[in-house]
């Protein structure tokens, strides 16, 4: 029978590419790595969080290929040439985007552990819906546990986000 820990000794470092918020990347890191910890410790963005390190929390949400994923889940082995989007991503420089800029006027954030994951997961409904009701933002951001607001707030904050860049309707008043 061979020894696990003799094969972990073994295993070699791999040049792994992928784009990160818009930017080509290049890591040598082991394959099975996870993508978590490559982003934080290889491309220094530590907005993503290790939270439950079993994919039940949703601290760690990214986007790769524009699908909310559980970055401490995900070898980056499986990520070469993706297109990868982190909490990080989402604003223009110091310009927040929407759902950050609500979540900051909403109270959506307290301590910040699960913060990242919940923006992730609430940019990733807002691409795919345009009009959001409350019950589509609790099964948007089902995934991710929050132990400080009661969600409440974050609720708020993402109808607050949808709202604002809803698309206005005409009445048809008037109009033959």
């Amino acid at each position: 029978m061979s020894d696990p820990k003799a094969s972990l000794k073994q295993a070699k470092k791999i040049n792994v590419s992928f784009t990160v918020n818009g930017q080509r990347k290049v890591f040598k890191t082991y394959p099975m790595a996870r993508l978590l910890d490559v982003l934080r410790e290889e491309a220094k963005l530590t907005g993503a969080k290790e939270g439950c390190g079993e994919g039940e929390c949703g601290a760690c949400s990214v986007l790769v290929n524009n699908v909310l994923v559980n970055s401490c889940l995900v070898p980056v082995c499986q990520v070469v040439d993706a297109k990868i989007t982190t909490v990080e991503g989402l604003s223009q420089g110091s310009k927040l985007n929407k759902i950050q800029d609500a979540f900051l006027k909403h109270g959506g954030a307290q301590c910040g552990i699960c913060t990242p994951g919940m923006l992730m997961a609430a940019s990733h409904l807002l691409s795919k819906k345009k009009r959001v009701n409350k019950k589509d933002v609790q099964e948007g951001l089902a995934g991710n546990l929050c132990r400080c607001t009661g969600y409440t707030k974050i609720l708020d904050s993402v109808l607050a986000a949808a709202a604002s860049s809803a698309p206005t309707t005409r009445s048809s008043r008037g109009l033959k």
